[in-house]
């Protein structure tokens, strides 16, 4: 390692130590630019919850102005007070209302990445902003308690055998989905309904020239995210996903952060989970026939029927393999108890560790 490497890593980890603190002011700044956003949304009448035409739901953004202040009065009184154990709770409670309001943001972001608009702006600013403020919240009610810079970091490790099997079902669950979605890029007929109507419909949807012209040469965009799904999802229960590989040059052989992998998995399974979990309920019931499904784009409703199931299905199970493995994931990726601290002392049977300057901990 060069000088200037060191000198860099010093200064990086002597302001990340700061971090419990500095956290606590950033949040506060975003609470008070959350609600300041709420509030010109609410006097000006613009709707921060899309549905449909959003004509009645600006009144929504008093909420917003709620969790903002809530977040403001919170974060104030930690740099103020420090982390009490109150002021951790109503920071959680403020975190768990703003992971609510940013549901459904990993559906803006997969329009965004294709090249489409999403339905609303501020609604979709708004989902944005709170997983912002999400994170920051948890960081600032967990500030406090992080492991002592000394300790060690755990060896890469594969999640249990079971958890794999969890990987397995989120994994096999999309292959009908990017089947019947391949079929239709190639030209073919599904459910009814042909590769040429499909793309049609595409285009009167508003889809970008990237989303069509991936179409054009047979391959579906939303096919090809479930793929970086599936990578995702193994990553987080295979070794290789805590180390950068050889091909990545300069980075091949480092650690690779935890929220790299944790940020994309924590929104993904926030947002998949729950559609996919209620989505099966809605199609269980329009299946025996206590409400009726629209059959949209398709000929007839049993077709929109079949096309529901194996699309939703896919979400639900991959939505729930993926929130296992991101807890198998963080957990297994934690720091171990600090050098000098014994397994007696700890209570914990710990594998072989890595110290934080990459040499094994005799422990």
């Amino acid at each position: 390692m060069t000088g200037a490497e060191r000198t860099m890593k010093a200064l990086w980890s002597a302001w990340w130590q700061r971090w419990p603190r500095w956290v606590a002011w950033a949040t506060m700044l975003w609470a008070v630019l959350y609600a300041g956003f709420g509030l010109a949304c609410a006097l000006s009448g613009t709707s921060l919850f899309y549905r449909g035409g959003g004509s009645g739901t600006s009144g929504l953004g008093w909420a917003v102005v709620a969790v903002g202040a809530l977040g403001t009065l919170a974060s104030a009184a930690v740099v103020l007070f420090g982390p009490l154990p109150p002021l951790r709770v109503l920071l959680w409670v403020v975190c768990g209302l703003a992971g609510i309001t940013a549901f459904s943001l990993l559906m803006d972001v997969i329009t965004l990445v294709l090249g489409q608009g999403v339905d609303s702006r501020a609604a979709a600013a708004n989902k944005a902003l709170a997983a912002v403020g999400a994170v920051l919240l948890a960081a600032t009610a967990r500030s406090g308690r992080l492991p002592a810079r000394t300790a060690a970091v755990r060896a890469p490790s594969a999640a249990p055998r079971r958890l794999q099997l969890a990987a397995w079902a989120g994994t096999l669950a999309f292959v009908p989905y990017a089947a019947m979605k391949l079929v239709w890029a190639a030209g073919g007929t599904f459910a009814g309904i042909t590769g040429e109507e499909m793309l049609a419909v595409s285009e009167r949807n508003g889809a970008s020239g990237i989303f069509l012209t991936l179409e054009s040469w047979g391959l579906d965009p939303t096919a090809l995210l479930a793929v970086l799904g599936v990578f995702l999802l193994w990553g987080l229960v295979r070794p290789w996903g805590q180390v950068f590989p050889r091909w990545t040059l300069f980075l091949r052989g480092r650690r690779v952060p935890r929220w790299l992998p944790l940020a994309p998995a924590l929104l993904g399974a926030a947002t998949l989970a729950p559609y996919g979990v209620a989505g099966v309920g809605y199609l269980a019931l329009a299946t025996v026939g206590v409400v009726t499904l629209r059959r949209g784009d398709f000929h007839s409703s049993g077709d929109a029927l079949l096309v529901g199931w194996i699309g939703i299905t896919a979400f639900a199970v991959y939505g729930i393999a993926l929130t296992i493995a991101a807890r198998s994931y963080w957990l297994r990726t934690r720091p171990a108890c600090p050098s000098g601290v014994s397994r007696q002392q700890t209570g914990h049977n710990t594998a072989a560790m890595i110290s934080i300057d990459g040499t094994r901990d005799p422990a």
